[in-house]
């Protein structure tokens, strides 16, 4: 009956189109995975995941989060006798140097020696993402190794609190899985090009995860940490508000508070100062 082989047409479309999709995860996987590393301290405690960007002699380079990174050092303060190591792929475990953080953007720069050249993952631009777009998230969820979850991009632009309390700008929303312990992972695109790290998940909520975006200020942030371990940025250290200002000024940023020992305060801006331009 006709019915029925349209039925079965339309079936047999479903399969090509599941087929496809598991062929793009599972590519993205195979190319992806080795470049996956696990970060913790040397006694198991504690950590999350990264991703290995680059190699130079011996020695590679790895991106991971802000958060995870101090966690770390947290844990081995409060109970010493544990060094940062990471895990590869092959399940080796070696000792890791943090060449730098920075909580603004929860970005953080790991280097390890390793004997065998490790797999390096290639980096992507979040710029040509758009909502809807297959992404793959990759880490080690719970510390289940290497665990592979996909999903599509939720929305671009968004801004959230990261761990520390800080405000994390323009990172990407998932509805990947994404579960403590991925924190530091790749989130890639179908064709394993790493186009965010995988930062943070809303408790209670499922299918919201974020991820910080690979893209010219990512490139900035990294090229910075591996360079001078820290990065450097410019602030006035008032707390300000909107408000109109009477007499002389029409309008202007009103000044509540001043952190001590801040440009500001050197430069002698005091409480209850308009701010109505910068030179």
């Amino acid at each position: 009956m006709k019915i029925f082989e349209n039925l079965s047409a339309s079936s047999r479309l479903e399969d090509a189109e599941l087929d496809a999709y598991s062929r793009a995860v599972r590519d993205v996987t195979e190319r992806l995975e080795p470049a996956v590393i696990s970060v913790g301290l040397s006694d198991g405690r504690g950590g999350g995941s990264g991703v290995i960007v680059g190699i130079e002699g011996d020695s590679a380079t790895a991106i991971t989060n802000s958060h995870v990174v101090r966690g770390l050092r947290s844990r081995r303060a409060d109970n010493p006798g544990g060094d940062i190591h990471v895990t590869l792929s092959d399940g080796s475990s070696v000792p890791a140097e943090v060449l730098g953080d920075d909580p603004p953007s929860d970005l953080a720069v790991v280097r390890f020696d390793t004997e065998e050249e490790p797999t390096v993952a290639a980096l992507g631009d979040a710029g040509d993402l758009v909502v809807g777009q297959l992404v793959v998230a990759i880490g080690n969820p719970l510390g289940f190794q290497r665990s592979v979850t996909a999903g599509v991009v939720s929305a671009l632009g968004r801004s959230i609190r990261g761990e520390s309390g800080r405000l994390i700008e323009n990172v990407i929303q998932t509805d990947a899985a994404i579960n403590p312990g991925n924190s530091g992972g790749p989130l890639a695109d179908a064709s394993a090009r790493v186009v965010g790290i995988n930062t943070a998940i809303i408790g209670g909520a499922q299918g919201i995860g974020f991820a910080v975006p690979v893209s010219g200020t990512f490139r900035r942030v990294v090229f910075t940490l591996v360079t001078e371990g820290r990065v450097r940025r410019a602030y006035l250290g008032v707390v300000v508000e909107s408000r109109q200002a009477r007499g002389e000024f029409e309008g202007g940023a009103g000044v509540r508070n001043i952190a001590p020992n801040s440009p500001a305060e050197r430069a002698g801006v005091r409480p209850g100062d308009v701010i109505v331009g910068l030179k």
